[in-house]
């Protein structure tokens, strides 16, 4: 029997997150493991009259591709997966990694060349959602692989994850739009501010976001959600910040990550595990060593960690930098192959500062 949470999921990505409706085609894309969450989110298209289109990985597709390829074929670009980029209304993504260390042990110089090579499919992308011509939303559906990173059970990973995502209401889609209020009002309060000074072990870094626009996360294009942000200017950061949590980009863990920004550019960069990889990272381009994204987790519901960037980058009483590309929408305009978020704990002994103002302390918004 399917788990009535993985249908109301499904229910909130296309009646909330995306809003489909009748003619819109809608790409639904995911790891075979995912089968349930995507055959559900697939019956709710249909209900809603759009138009489905199914793309299914299969397990160790990635890993084979990137093992495997030439640089002829790691450069190639699908003309589906561009097609979808330039004419699909709305993508479905729906994470269901069943390893997720599968490409620990990839040519991080290979990963580098995929990525600069599907950048112009990830620029356009962005483009379209800034200009609202394009509806995104990526979930994941539990595995016994994201439980076992998270250490617990897959029960108790389920009931974590769908209770994120507020699927253990009796309406979650009208749970979430009463969910969006708080974000909303902490976005707006951030209008019209300039500096933003950050403090917290090992951390003490400041940024100016001067005409800068805060977008409230309100479940549109994650699944949980729960966060605002924005892209800092581009030249502004200056100080030094310590992730609290192991950062995993490319199914590479890199721990104890240590960034020292002058003048908006990382100078100096350094990682207690894969400090080859951090640095491989940065070196992609130019625009990979500035920051794209700050962002302010707001959902106290998520309140461990679990090495799952989608859930971690929400955990009420943290922040996270993402070095690389912005989102057009926040008026950023930092460009990279690059968008690696990671994710700085300031709920004990942290501080935001905003244009003197204390706005967060020891995670806990005073505003």
């Amino acid at each position: 029997m399917r788990d009535q949470r993985a249908e109301a999921l499904a229910r909130v990505l296309v009646q909330h997150s995306s809003a489909a409706k009748r003619g819109d085609v809608c790409l639904i894309e995911g790891e075979t493991a995912g089968e349930p969450l995507l055959l559900a989110v697939y019956e709710e298209v249909l209900r809603a009259g759009a138009l489905p289109i199914v793309n299914l990985i299969m397990e160790g597709q990635t890993h084979a591709f990137l093992d495997l390829a030439s640089d002829e074929q790691l450069e190639w670009i699908p003309p589906p997966a561009r097609w979808a980029a330039n004419e699909a209304d709305v993508r479905f993504r729906i994470l269901a990694d069943t390893n997720t260390r599968e490409l620990s042990g990839i040519d991080p110089a290979r990963q580098t060349k995929r990525q600069r090579a599907t950048k112009e499919l990830m620029e356009k992308m962005m483009e379209r959602s800034a200009a609202g011509d394009y509806r995104w939303s990526l979930t994941l559906f539990p595995t016994q692989a994201y439980a076992a990173e998270a250490e617990m059970s897959l029960a108790e990973y389920e009931d974590f994850y769908y209770r994120a995502c507020l699927c253990d209401r009796e309406d979650p889609v009208a749970a979430w739009k009463s969910q969006s209020d708080e974000i909303r009002r902490l976005a707006d309060w951030m209008e019209g501010k300039e500096e933003i000074r950050i403090e917290g072990p090992g951390t003490e870094l400041s940024l100016n976001v001067s005409g800068r626009t805060f977008i409230a996360a309100e479940g549109k294009h994650n699944m949980p959600d729960g966060e605002f942000f924005t892209g800092p200017i581009e030249d502004s950061a200056n100080g030094e910040v310590s992730f609290s949590y192991p950062a995993v980009y490319g199914g590479r863990e890199v721990a104890g990550v240590k960034l020292r920004f002058e003048d908006g550019k990382v100078v100096d960069a350094s990682a207690e595990r894969n400090e080859g990889f951090l640095i491989e990272t940065l070196e992609t381009d130019e625009g990979a060593r500035r920051l794209g994204e700050l962002g302010i987790g707001a959902n106290y519901g998520i309140d461990r960690f679990t090495k799952e960037i989608l859930l971690d980058e929400k955990i009420g009483g943290t922040i996270h930098l993402a070095v690389g590309m912005s989102y057009p929408e926040t008026g950023g305009r930092n460009d990279s192959a690059v968008h690696w978020d990671m994710v700085c704990d300031l709920r004990s002994g942290g501080r935001i500062t905003v244009d003197g103002e204390q706005f967060q302390v020891d995670g806990r918004f005073v505003v």
